[in-house]
């Protein structure tokens, strides 16, 4: 949801989304989320089937990357029945695409931030979007699962580790899937990587290397869209606040879930520098906004290790000149892949120890882009994988399948954020990751979404 200036109520959210998640932080620190709040023998949500159905969806959220998902939906015949925004104008126009997609008009609900709860207590609901800033995430989550929806959050998909267990535990506790709309996870590269893994190619996995570099300081002063309330989240902590662009496919080229689990971390950060700089030269001496203090690094490193002794580097930088890269790396005892641009390796390829072209290995192309990536690529969407991961989300509700991703996926890949926070705030000490399936990873098999036919 977004607002059209730098009015009262984004104001408002600015400051306490800093006040908010600085009181969980702290809770964090005091040992709160190292000690899982749920029982073992809990029946798991992990690899159980959606009901089988045309579903019946809900969008909370329609700026930007809402408008963005909500296109890609229609492209993929998602009957889309309500819509919510703070901004009227924001719903109006969305509600026109799904008129023009051939849809009825869906019901509008634009009353004010908590809006969304009228939306979720539906019947004529079946699955809810919610493509919120952050903070929001979480609670239009359990909103929708105790009505009895599934539910899927934009990332990251919650930013604390109390949030992390509440949306574990709400999935449990009702039988709805809570999963995390990772669209990184359904890139063609990604793809065909995952499945080329799984064809034993790259021998066996040992290190891998995520990140988010992308130079975001237009876009966080911006008076509008994410402007309104991204930038308080450099406001509140120091550490990983967005990782997992980077860190979802290398879990799943590692099976992170599936047969390992992440086990702990160490963090590190630079200090901050980039939002200072940009604002002493773009703006004006008197705008509120040169008050702000920031206090996130400008470069954040955190080192993973698996229960199976893989590492994995996940790296944050938003806030300096930088071209766009997630790096996506990933090595094996046989090979080794590198993005940005992509390129491949395997054991005695060549003689010169070149990289070589991942277009060498289109036998492992991913179905889905084979048979859909001429539309992905047409409805665009970060290249194509916006319209891929909802497709597929929809192929899954509508076959009665279990999601690729669910909410422990959420849950361990949102937890590298605060995590790392609680790291950075102790010197790089090294801090234990929650097992939120309390043990089931050691009992799962690969994602589905690397076997696919």
């Amino acid at each position: 949801m977004q607002n059209e200036d730098f009015g009262s109520w984004s104001r408002r959210r600015f400051m306490q989304a800093g006040i908010a998640t600085a009181a969980v932080a702290g809770a964090v620190q005091q040992g709160l989320a190292q000690e899982s709040p749920l029982p073992a023998d809990r029946e798991t949500m992990a690899d159980v089937p959606f009901q089988k159905r045309e579903p019946r969806i809900g969008m909370i959220g329609v700026g930007g990357r809402g408008t963005n998902l909500l296109e890609n939906l229609l492209a993929a015949n998602g009957q889309v029945v309500a819509i919510c925004d703070v901004v009227k104008s924001k719903a109006e126009h969305a509600a026109g695409l799904v008129v023009a997609a051939g849809q009825k008009r869906p019901e509008l609900f634009t009353d004010g931030p908590q809006h969304y709860e009228t939306l979720v207590a539906r019947n004529d609901i079946d699955f809810v979007i919610a493509a919120t800033p952050w903070s929001w995430h979480a609670p239009m989550a359990l909103a929708a699962m105790a009505h009895g929806k599934d539910v899927a959050i934009e990332v990251p998909g919650v930013t604390t580790l109390e949030d992390c267990w509440r949306i574990v535990r709400a999935s449990e506790e009702t039988r709805k899937h809570c999963l995390m709309l990772e669209n990184c996870c359904y890139g063609y590269n990604e793809t065909l990587i995952l499945r080329m893994i799984n064809a034993g190619e790259f021998g066996e996995i040992l290190y891998g290397e995520g990140a988010y570099l992308h130079d975001l300081r237009d876009e966080l002063f911006s008076n509008k869209g994410e402007g309104l309330w991204r930038r308080a989240e450099h406001t509140r902590a120091d550490g990983n606040i967005y990782p997992t662009h980077g860190l979802g496919p290398v879990a799943n080229y590692m099976r992170v879930q599936r047969g390992d689990r992440f086990q702990h971390l160490v963090s590190m950060s630079s200090p901050q520098r980039g939002l200072d700089a940009w604002r002493k030269q773009k703006l004006q001496p008197d705008d509120p906004r040169q008050k702000e203090r920031y206090i996130c690094g400008d470069l954040n490193t955190s080192l993973i290790k698996t229960a199976a002794g893989l590492t994995i580097c996940v790296k944050h930088a938003v806030s300096t000149p930088h071209p766009y890269s997630r790096i996506n790396q990933i090595a094996g005892t046989k090979a080794i892949f590198e993005d940005y641009p992509p390129r491949i390796y395997i054991d005695g390829m060549n003689k010169d120890e070149a990289w070589g072209t991942i277009d060498n290995f289109k036998q492992h192309q991913h179905p889905l882009w084979a048979r859909e990536g001429e539309i992905a690529q047409k409805i665009g969407g970060h290249g194509g994988m916006d319209f891929i991961m909802l497709y597929r989300l929809l192929q899954c509700l509508r076959e009665g399948l279990a999601p690729d991703m669910d909410v422990y996926d959420a849950a361990a890949w949102s937890s590298i954020g605060p995590l790392s926070v609680e790291s950075v705030a102790q010197g790089s000490a090294p801090i234990e990751i929650p097992d939120f399936t309390r043990g089931k990873w050691q009992h799962r098999e690969i994602s589905q979404i690397a076997t696919q036919s």
